[in-house]
């Protein structure tokens, strides 16, 4: 889940949906898994030059800590995300969202072949960032390789050569269908939100609709009263089964929050390019 809006307590995005992300790490109805017990991790934007983090391995629906945090913490930007592992060990180090100066990510799917294809992503990381990698994930590789092709400089080009080259080493090493994501990313001032995969059938990725249009529809909502026009949230879920609340992302694509208008932009993979 992303949240960007006026400033409101983590608290309110987390748990109190009737469909809520904690709810969810016990009862997902959408994802891959039902149960999403393999640690979790919020990030926001708070007073400091760079976004804060909290991790724990601990299944979300059961860290007192959390729930105590939460209660506390007001932010205009936060990314939460709930973990099942696709394969890397249970530790904080693996848990979502991962940060790199002031830019945060999360990825909801796989790269499929991940150990077979791992040394060789892990030596196309720019020698720079690599002693920053804490983790094992492909994740968090997925991340380091967006910052080693861009993504600082232009967040749907750093993604797109990226996963471009990830789907190249994979067709070369014979591992088919290697990406499956919903991921994003933010700088504290936009964020990127993309749905692709190799397959053309990626997870589900939700976006929602214009807040004066939904306080109309659904006056008995509380939260939606003290949102501003300007807040959206992006999630693999629907947090509460509103009508008109939400439209999915489009197969293939970024959706783009930041100041003034909104954006939605086709997405495709960029390969890299090999000299004979």
């Amino acid at each position: 889940m992303v949240y960007s809006g006026d400033p409101v307590l983590a608290e309110d995005l987390l748990f109190k949906p009737q469909h809520s992300l904690i709810e969810q790490s016990l009862h997902s109805r959408m994802g891959a898994t039902t149960t999403n017990g393999d640690g979790f991790g919020i990030g926001w934007y708070g007073e400091g030059p760079v976004p804060a983090i909290f991790k724990s391995v601990d299944p979300a629906w059961n860290d007192e800590n959390l729930r105590e945090l939460t209660k506390q913490v007001r932010t205009p930007l936060m990314f939460a995300h709930v973990r099942a592992s696709t394969g890397t060990p249970v530790q904080r180090s693996n848990c979502h969202p991962f940060r790199h100066g002031n830019w945060l990510w999360m990825h909801n799917g796989a790269v499929f072949g991940f150990h077979q294809l791992k040394r060789e992503l892990m030596f196309a990381v720019d020698p720079s960032l690599y002693a920053d990698v804490e983790g094992s994930t492909d994740s968090e590789t997925l991340f380091f390789l967006a910052l080693t092709f861009g993504l600082e400089d232009d967040p749907l080009t750093g993604v797109a050569r990226a996963v471009g080259f990830v789907e190249d080493l994979a067709e070369r090493r014979g591992v088919a269908n290697p990406i499956q994501a919903t991921m994003a990313t933010s700088n504290g001032e936009s964020v990127w939100a993309f749905r692709y995969s190799t397959q053309h059938q990626s997870r589900t990725l939700f976006h929602s609709t214009d807040v004066t249009q939904l306080r109309a529809l659904h006056p008995e909502v509380e939260m939606l009263r003290t949102l501003s026009p300007e807040a959206r949230l992006v999630v693999s879920e629907p947090l509460r089964d509103l009508p008109g609340a939400w439209r999915e992302v489009p197969e293939s694509s970024c959706g783009i929050i930041q100041p003034g208008d909104d954006e939605i932009r086709a997405f495709a993979p960029i390969p890299p390019v090999h000299v004979a």
